[in-house]
């Protein structure tokens, strides 16, 4: 039986986590801590509220003494570390916020996993620190290069992968200097419920259900590895229970996909979802296949951000090779559950995308 807290337990890939885990372990103790900053959504772990096993705790990972007390309280022998401010775009705009929560957060834990587990006499028998990273640390590929390993070098090119970069430096010095047990990942972009509707997918797909614009940045060629999110938290689920202390392991999905590729698709999967589902055309008459028209017909293309990696594309051959891992869900399986979960989960999508939201939304694409 493990004793887990999850930081950013109410985020996209923390709340699936949180399912899958104690779906998995019905016995385990599942702590979540969450600042519920503007992506963190408590009805994105509903269900649980009455599973002997959970316990929801509103708090910000860099108040370490309130850390330490819950790492006591519940003791904890299992971290899993998700909490991080993750958009690009956003990073772009207001960098600090991503210093101090990505950085400055991820230390703040590490301090409290060493005061109670490495410097006090009731330690757990064998801890561990779990790190949530991204692929996006390692900067960008050109097409034709390989994928990324465990080796690459660093080379982030936003303040968001910065941060990232930097909490995993943090993370692997504390393994080496302290003896602090921890395993990282780095994992490819994901996808799938519960996904915040300021990302690709689920913006494109909103944006295509009520007839407005799908605004792709450049030429939409820039090259993603697509991730089921399920896949990703059973990789983390293998990293935790068999995988070495302070290695690193790369989490991909094998499947490279152009930004604009995966708007399209996402076009064809409507239409098509609309053809099988009368009641759609009623629930989204401002989509264009309700008169006759293409989702395609919707995609525009829009300046640029600043320092947009071209390519990223993971090498999960060490994750195969010594755990056995490999993702369950191609690319179109995967794909076409998102979009079911997302027609069957409007109330949901409706209730976060709040005015603020909205507004940002304009700023940074336009009246779309």
């Amino acid at each position: 039986m493990r004793r887990l807290l999850v930081t950013g337990g109410a985020g996209f890939i923390g709340a699936n986590f949180v399912h899958l885990h104690l779906r998995e372990y019905p016995d385990d103790r599942v702590v979540v801590l969450d600042a519920l900053t503007y992506a963190g959504n408590r009805a994105n772990l509903a269900g649980l509220e009455g599973h002997p096993g959970f316990r929801f705790v509103h708090g910000d990972i860099r108040e370490q003494e309130r850390v330490e007390a819950l790492l006591r309280e519940e003791r904890i022998d299992t971290v899993v570390h998700f909490a991080a401010e993750s958009h690009v775009d956003r990073s772009i705009v207001g960098p600090d916020a991503f210093i101090e929560t990505n950085v400055g957060g991820t230390h703040s834990l590490l301090k409290a996993a060493r005061a109670v587990w490495l410097e006090s006499d009731d330690a757990p028998a064998d801890p561990l620190f779990h790190h949530v990273s991204t692929d996006e640390v390692y900067g960008s590929l050109e097409a034709g290069e390989a994928p990324f390993t465990e080796a690459h070098p660093y080379a982030p090119n936003s303040p968001y992968s910065a941060s990232k970069a930097a909490s995993d430096h943090l993370v692997r010095a504390y393994h080496h200097t302290y003896g602090l047990p921890v395993t990282t990942s780095n994992c490819s972009n994901n996808y799938g419920p519960y996904q915040f509707p300021e990302k690709l997918i689920p913006l494109m797909l909103i944006n295509l259900l009520e007839g407005r614009s799908l605004p792709i940045y450049g030429d939409g060629r820039n090259v993603r590895d697509w991730l089921y999110v399920e896949d990703h938290n059973r990789a983390i689920e293998r990293i935790i229970e068999s995988g070495r202390r302070g290695e690193v392991y790369n989490i991909g999905g094998n499947c490279e996909r152009t930004n604009l590729e995966i708007v399209e698709r996402l076009c064809d999967l409507v239409e098509e979802a609309f053809g099988e589902d009368e009641s759609l055309a009623a629930r989204f008459p401002a989509c264009p296949v309700v008169k006759g028209g293409h989702g395609r017909d919707l995609i525009t293309y829009v300046k640029d951000r600043p320092g947009h990696d071209r390519r990223y594309a993971i090498d999960a051959s060490r994750l195969r090779d010594e755990l056995g891992f490999g993702p369950r869900e191609s690319f179109d399986s995967g794909f076409r559950k998102t979009l079911r979960w997302y027609l069957e989960n409007e109330a949901w999508w409706r209730a976060v995308m709040d005015g603020s939201y909205r507004e940002w939304t304009r700023v940074q694409y336009g009246d779309c």
